[in-house]
């Protein structure tokens, strides 16, 4: 009898994500079991309970998913659980927290596709604004952007002193170069958006971040690109389902383009199913966080 497929989620939350369950689902996982509240001193238990059990060819048809919303936390358990491994008994793992890491990777990976057809540049020097910064998505979003070349800013809503702690925190766990600062008006985000060649938009579903009147003030946008897809919008002006179509408040800066929330779900969608299939398809165990999601992500769009 052919050994049945399973994923085991933990999360240190008191549920586990429907979204990811979902996902698990249309991947293919004949089983799928969430582990909520899990602590990262729990990691090296379950984790070998869950490699011992199977053998050999039991582990390569055996995958773990670790989400929650601490993009830190989550990046120590999937380090712990490549820690637990005992060769030849080893998983492949996946790290998604609140899937910061493949919606940031579809979100900068389209960004810089139009980036390089519609201006012929790379993310390599170009100053990037990630509204919405301090949480999972945007964090994610600036680590990678970063770490690509880009120069990029973390903006919290409220609290400087926020952005500047996840920048230095980030930076260091990372290798990221990222910078902090907030933005509590419409006068802060237009001060910001003035100098800023991309715009990542990952702030809450159904805020509106930036209206026609900052992008009045944008003078060498390129490219923004925004997650929102719960009315209002996070930026005026970009429809969910654009991609790569002018952005029609951004006067002064005629080249602009905008990414709606769509189009970068569908890359999302396709990137997090094609990461848990490749749990199963490695003939060697993998280990995959934000660094595989951009590198797949890329090839996607």
């Amino acid at each position: 009898m052919e050994i049945r497929t399973v994923l085991h989620m933990f999360d240190p939350m008191p549920h586990v994500s429907p979204f990811d369950i979902n996902m698990a689902v249309d991947a293919g996982f004949d089983a799928i079991f969430p582990y909520p509240n899990v602590t990262l001193e729990q990691v090296h238990g379950l984790v070998q309970d869950a490699i011992f059990s199977r053998g050999p060819s039991g582990v390569k048809r055996t995958g773990l998913f670790i989400g929650g919303r601490d993009l830190g936390l989550a990046l120590s358990m999937l380090e712990a659980a490549r820690k637990a491994m005992v060769p030849p008994f080893e998983i492949s793992v996946l790290a998604d927290p609140s899937g910061g890491f493949t919606t940031a990777a579809a979100l900068v990976a389209c960004v810089e596709k139009q980036l390089a057809e519609k201006h012929g540049l790379t993310l390599e020097g170009q100053h990037a604004i990630v509204f919405g910064g301090t949480g999972p998505v945007g964090i994610a979003t600036g680590v990678i952007a970063s770490l690509a070349g880009a120069d990029v800013t973390l903006v919290d809503p409220f609290n400087i002193d926020t952005a500047l702690e996840k920048a230095k925190e980030y930076n260091a766990r990372c290798g990221s170069r990222l910078k902090g600062t907030y933005a509590s008006s419409d006068a802060d985000k237009a001060r910001l958006i003035a100098h800023a060649d991309l715009v990542f938009c990952t702030a809450k579903a159904g805020i509106q971040v930036l209206n026609a009147d900052v992008l009045g003030d944008a003078t060498q946008l390129k490219v923004a690109g925004d997650v929102n897809a719960v009315p209002p919008l996070g930026i005026e002006g970009i429809k969910a389902k654009h991609c790569g179509e002018p952005l029609q408040h951004a006067v002064h800066a005629p080249g602009a383009v905008g990414i709606g929330a769509l189009a970068v779900g569908d890359v999302k969608y396709k990137l997090q199913n094609a990461l848990l299939r490749y749990l199963l398809s490695s003939e060697k165990p993998v280990f995959l966080d934000f660094r595989e999601a951009f590198q797949r992500a890329r090839e996607l769009v």
